[in-house]
């Protein structure tokens, strides 16, 4: 497994399918990390579509996505479902962030959240504007997820420092 990227160092560059739902539409499309410099990114790795605790973290940010935005930061779900699932999650729950695909594990290990047994640790990483990681949080155990205030608060401290 490979090791997590460490709080100040730029964090792997990787491009993975996915989509967002926009009005009635699932808008398909690559999303290329290195394209999002110039304003802050939240990585939000999640085990799985339509599980209960996922559905929960991810109803949580889409809900409360304005907050997020008010701090010029977008959020970006990954999980290891195919698009075609993102696309039927995205409308069960009318979840309006991005969410990709990472279907062979490839970002999941570069960022060191692959676990044996369980897939894919929850995990969230703020990413500033000029690439490097702000903050991470990496679960033991994926029964709980960072909350939105939590997220917010980690945004606000990067426009500070």
């Amino acid at each position: 497994m490979a090791s997590a990227p460490q709080i100040g160092t730029q964090v792997p560059d990787f491009t993975l399918p996915g989509g967002v739902l926009t009005g009635d539409r699932f808008e398909r499309r690559d999303y290329v990390l290195s394209l999002q410099r110039g304003r802050p990114l939240v990585l939000a790795f999640y085990p799985g579509d339509d599980t209960s605790v996922c559905t929960k973290q991810l109803c949580s940010y889409s809900s409360g996505l304005e907050q997020l935005q008010d701090q010029n930061a977008e959020v970006w779900g990954i999980s290891p479902q195919d698009v075609d699932s993102h696309d039927r999650f995205a409308r069960k729950y009318d979840l309006r962030m991005p969410l990709l695909a990472d279907t062979d594990r490839r970002v999941a290990r570069a960022f060191g959240v692959t676990a044996p047994g369980i897939g894919l640790r929850r995990a969230v990483f703020l990413i500033g504007s000029d690439g490097t990681l702000h903050w991470k949080h990496v679960a033991l155990l994926g029964a709980t997820f960072q909350s939105l205030d939590t997220l917010a608060r980690h945004l606000g401290g990067m426009a500070t420092t």
